[in-house]
């Protein structure tokens, strides 16, 4: 009797072990038990890891657990998320170049570039709002004072700093802080409103300037990375990034002539950038920010749309040398009115192709009047709007084609001097004929058309 209570207490602490070890993860318990008879049991327990049991193992698994019993709540573990896969390790290298290539090139590039205030006086009324109908008094004049905000960027060791000239027109006074924060009186050099640029200069020590690098906006490509650094809403050392958008487009002067050849990027410029330096991903110069097409919220301030625009590096780098010496720049000019022709001219006018500039008016009196460049001499109507056909179809300057207007833009702006004899490839009545043209100086405003 005895022995048979020692065997029932030893099972007892036996079963007790069995529940806590098997609740241990990873473990399976199996048990090899004599019968229970009157004499003392041998009492044998074999543990083994799951990892060591084989498929042919006959073994049975033990519950960790008793069952439930009616009204007991079952545990069940939390649902925990997956591991977030990590990145590769090539991926992250990528990453980390490109923002170390934008920190270097802000490094490097950042110190060229610097904030411009414009003070602007003009005058004003005192009493400007009066009823409808009211004569007007003579009303005192009052002086006011508008101060303008841009960007600019160092291009030599003589403190010339390019900027456009929208910003500096009409002013009277100009400050320029430095990427440090030095504040500096600066003076106009030159200025040049058919191109939206502008010269000034500083009195600075040439050993705190750092020149910028331009590059070539002719090998420029649509996609390629675009970086602008400037001053927007009057924030200092700013840096923005996007790609090159598009190509060749143009733009309208503050003189009525249009910029060729002008960049277009979704890299953010808001006001404040304008001047500010269009960088490619090696911090070279690939235009002068100028225009954005503006977003306005609901206090009627502007705000970037994600299109904007630069003037190109190349047309810059031809015009801010000559500024320096000159304080102008003389731009080519032919003197007559056109368009491009699209297929519904060239079905009206029996032209073979769509292609090439209509000539619609002749300056009276300009190079190409002298020529005997001829306009047109009758209206369809082109889209709902009045186009003057009949006249000269331009197809090509000097060894240039031209497939569309712009296309004589751009060589004036590239190939063009005033002075310089050029010929016109012309379609007149259906024959194709040469005339020889003398460029002239543009005048300081677009002539208005009769």
């Amino acid at each position: 009797m005895k022995n048979r209570q020692l065997v029932v207490a030893a099972i007892l602490v036996l079963s007790l072990a069995v529940m806590a070890c098997g609740s241990l993860p990873g473990i399976r318990l199996t048990f090899d038990m004599p019968e229970v008879t009157g004499e003392s049991p041998a009492l044998a327990a074999r543990v083994t890891h799951i990892a060591d049991v084989s498929p042919s193992a006959q073994a049975t698994a033990t519950p960790t657990a008793q069952p439930a019993m009616a009204g007991d709540r079952q545990y069940a573990p939390p649902t925990l998320p997956p591991m977030p896969t990590p990145l590769p390790s090539s991926v992250l290298m990528q990453t980390d170049a490109e923002e170390q290539l934008l920190v270097s090139l802000f490094e490097r590039v950042g110190p060229s570039v610097v904030s411009i205030q414009a003070v602007k006086t003009g005058v004003t009324f005192e009493h400007p709002e009066l009823p409808e109908g009211v004569p007007t008094p003579e009303l005192p004049q009052l002086p006011f004072q508008q101060l303008g905000e841009g960007s600019g960027f160092v291009v030599d060791t003589e403190g010339h700093i390019v900027t456009n000239n929208h910003v500096v027109e009409d002013t009277t006074e100009l400050l320029v802080t430095f990427y440090e924060g030095t504040t500096v009186a600066a003076t106009i050099v030159g200025t040049d409103p058919d191109s939206d640029l502008a010269v000034i200069k500083v009195d600075v020590p040439a050993a705190s300037l750092r020149p910028v690098v331009w590059g070539d906006s002719n090998v420029v490509r649509v996609g390629q990375r675009a970086i602008a650094i400037g001053n927007p809403f009057g924030y200092e050392n700013t840096l923005t990034t996007g790609i090159i958008s598009g190509l060749s487009r143009s733009l309208p002067a503050s003189s009525g002539f249009r910029i060729p050849e002008i960049i277009q990027t979704d890299a953010a410029i808001n006001p404040g950038n304008s001047g500010g330096p269009l960088l490619n991903s090696q911090g070279e110069v690939i235009g002068v920010n100028t225009a954005i097409v503006p977003n306005f919220n609901l206090l009627g301030e502007r705000s970037f749309l994600g299109v904007g625009f630069a003037v190109p590096s190349n047309l810059a780098q031809r015009v801010v040398p000559v500024l320096i010496s000159q304080g102008h720049y003389d731009h080519p000019w032919l003197g007559f009115w056109g368009t491009d022709v699209n297929p519904q001219i060239a079905a009206a006018m029996d032209l073979p192709e769509a292609r090439g500039a209509l000539v619609l008016e002749v300056v009276r009196d300009g190079p190409a009047g002298r020529a005997g460049l001829r306009g047109g001499n009758r209206d369809i109507e082109v889209m709902g709007r009045p186009v003057t056909i009949g006249g000269d179809v331009i197809i090509g300057i000097a060894d240039w084609p031209v497939r569309r207007f712009d296309d004589i833009l751009v060589y004036l702006s590239r190939e063009g001097a005033v002075g310089r004899s050029v010929d016109l490839t012309i379609i007149r009545e259906g024959r194709t004929q040469t005339l020889s043209v003398t460029l002239g100086k543009r005048p300081a405003r677009a002539v208005e058309r009769e």
